[in-house]
């Protein structure tokens, strides 16, 4: 792939072309996930906002990076992304639907 070159890809249905000097089959593997972890949040929770669902999905990614930079948790045999704790899962949702509750009303 040419460095720069637009790769159009689908979030939740909605399409976006994004500038990439990687791969295009790895940026649709990384929407893929995303795209996972959006709907699995999205049952665990029954968000259906989608400020609140990509705000709690960027949580629970976030924290997933931050574990695995900190070696709790390492990939998989595979190479594959690891899968999410659903123990884990339940507390960060709860801590971020707290923290969404406690948040000031749009004006």
């Amino acid at each position: 792939m040419a460095a720069g070159e637009a790769v159009t890809i689908q979030i939740r249905g909605q399409e976006f072309r994004i500038r990439t000097d990687g791969e295009s089959e790895a940026l649709q593997r990384v929407a893929g996930y995303l795209n996972e972890t959006m709907s699995l949040v999205e049952r665990q929770t029954g968000t259906v906002d989608s400020l609140d669902l990509a705000l709690l999905s960027a949580l629970n990614l976030a924290r997933e990076l931050v574990d695995l930079r900190e070696g709790r948790i390492g990939n998989t045999a595979s190479g594959a992304a690891p899968g999410i704790d659903p123990d884990r899962i339940e507390n960060l949702i709860e801590l971020a639907e707290s923290a969404l509750e406690a948040r000031p009303a749009p004006a």
